[in-house]
């Protein structure tokens, strides 16, 4: 499953390391209610250009992803996706955590009711609901990105990497198990490098979010690997520059990459290992114009 392409590496004082090569680059291996959320409500038979321009707008990466699934797996991508989106989204959008338990109720309630076969009028909802009953997708992984994202509403760092580790198992990894239901695959090995990927991509989606909750004051990154550089959460809100502030991303970034094949992270990573691990650079922060050839060339030739 393509996830998004990556360049060479560029000349760099450091290079991302696994936890068997200190000192040698890793190359990565080839491989409706009330309580919803307020939303316009699509036309009939609009649900699935909702969750797409939804994708299209706040995961464009996932949004050019899902494009390239087959076809009779692809509205259903979208519809996990934007599953995924309403979730993730919450924590953003409010400034009681109370509101954000209430909107989680709402997406938890839903997943049983759309198991009851009684969705509600909500577009995300019934093309989900469209989801479950063509590939019988597993009810638990539904249940337990709500949970995660629910416990992940406090607005507190990771206390270390291996927490970090969990949400995005729980999270991104889950996601991932529920798109290889969508393509009819059920299969230990590639649930073992969806988790494997899943935990990379939490890592990344930490890193690359941490320049954007600076700015309103809040960094999320361990505060075990901050304290082992002694390096503060000002120091990050303050867009500190310095290396110590890049050894903590260095480390971080490291500990995606022990986990990562070749997926839509490697970019990422790539790219800010090019400029020395300082997450602030303003080329972090461009839209890749190249990424849906880059994604089409890896589809074309099922090379992920």
């Amino acid at each position: 499953m393509a996830l998004s392409c990556g360049a060479r590496y560029g000349p760099c004082s450091r290079q991302l390391l696994g936890p068997s090569a200190r000192g040698r680059l890793v190359r990565p291996a080839v491989w409706g209610r009330s309580a919803a959320p307020a939303s316009s409500q699509p036309g009939p038979g609009g649900e699935v250009q909702y969750c797409a321009e939804l994708l299209r707008k706040r995961d464009y990466e996932g949004f050019l992803c899902s494009l390239l699934l087959p076809a009779e797996s692809r509205t259903s991508a979208f519809a996990l996706r934007a599953f995924n989106v309403e979730l993730a989204q919450i924590k953003d959008s409010i400034t009681q955590k109370t509101i954000g338990l209430m909107r989680m109720q709402f997406w938890r309630k839903t997943v049983e009711d759309i198991y009851c076969d009684n969705p509600p009028h909500q577009p995300v909802a019934v093309e989900l609901w469209k989801a479950i009953k063509k590939h019988n997708l597993t009810k638990r992984w539904l249940l337990k990105i709500i949970d995660e994202r629910e416990k992940n509403l406090d607005d507190r760092a990771y206390r270390n990497i291996q927490e970090l580790e969990t949400y995005a198992d729980n999270t991104h990894s889950a996601l991932l198990y529920l798109t290889l239901e969508i393509l009819g695959v059920r299969d230990i090995h590639a649930d073992h490098a969806a988790s494997h990927i899943g935990k990379a991509q939490g890592i990344v989606t930490c890193l690359r979010a941490t320049p954007y909750h600076s700015k309103r004051r809040k960094v999320f990154l361990p505060m075990d690997i901050c304290m082992l550089y002694g390096v503060s959460q000002e120091d990050f809100i303050r867009a500190n520059q310095e290396k110590n502030v890049r050894d903590v991303i260095y480390n971080i970034a490291s500990q995606a990459h022990v986990h990562l094949e070749h997926v839509a992270l490697e970019d990422y990573l790539y790219k800010i290992q090019k400029v020395d691990f300082n997450i602030f650079h303003p080329s972090l922060h461009k839209k890749s114009t190249l990424l849906p050839l880059y994604l089409y060339i890896r589809s074309w030739k099922k090379k992920y």
